[in-house]
């Protein structure tokens, strides 16, 4: 299984060449649900926490500054500590 990939606080130059801030947004509240994802999806967390479970795999935390990859075919649990909002970009 690929792994999910986190770079703590970026460099802001990093984040203008992969051209975050035109990605599109998604919030949500606190809340735990399943998931999987379809495509590879790279984020950017804007705000809040989460803890990423993958299926049968160790948790991960994830916050505000985090440059986040998930890859494609991962199946995981999301629990939202703190109520999030991401730029992201599929595949």
């Amino acid at each position: 299984m690929n792994e999910i990939l986190c770079e703590h606080k970026p460099a802001p130059v990093k984040l203008e060449v992969l051209g975050v801030y035109d990605w599109p947004i998604w919030k949500k509240e606190v809340s735990t649900f399943p998931w999987t994802y379809s495509d590879k999806e790279t984020c950017y967390i804007l705000k809040g926490r989460v803890i990423v479970t993958p299926d049968g795999g160790q948790p991960q935390e994830f916050k505000r500054g985090d440059l986040v990859t998930f890859p494609a075919g991962l199946s995981c649990t999301w629990e939202i500590l703190e109520a999030i909002e991401k730029h992201y970009e599929l595949g």
